[in-house]
């Protein structure tokens, strides 16, 4: 069964950090891309940042560039999202999607993610 189950959401003060974590289990972790969204309320899901597992190249979204890091972790089939300097407006629902195998990163678009989490809740107050 094919799954991401993300975790380490929570509520922070602004200024603080979380690391989210997405683990992955019945699909191949390697040569595919996985990345991060976020969804407020009454807003669009918008792209925070990808990873393409096969070289580990990465890409952010500009509203998060140079506060959030996106890696991966192999041995656990792990992603993480590490999110520093924190703000409120960063707020939201943030889900971990997949494309299918050997899609790469160029797009960011949502569609394009056929493999979706649950999402872990963030809440960051002023």
């Amino acid at each position: 069964q094919v799954q991401l189950v993300e975790s380490g959401g929570g509520s922070v003060q602004a200024g603080g950090s979380l690391r989210l974590s997405c683990a992955a289990s019945g699909l191949t972790f390697s040569r595919r891309c996985m990345g991060w969204f976020r969804q407020a309320p009454g807003k669009e899901r918008e792209a925070v940042a990808r990873i393409y597992l096969g070289d580990s190249s990465t890409y952010y979204g500009d509203s998060v560039k140079g506060r959030f890091t996106i890696s991966q972790d192999n041995a656990e089939n792990t992603v993480y999202l590490q999110m520093n300097s924190l703000k409120p407006e960063d707020t939201a629902m943030y889900y971990c999607a997949a494309k299918p195998l050997f899609r790469t990163c160029t797009s960011s678009s949502p569609t394009g993610f056929t493999i979706w989490g649950q999402g872990t809740q963030v809440t960051v107050s002023s």
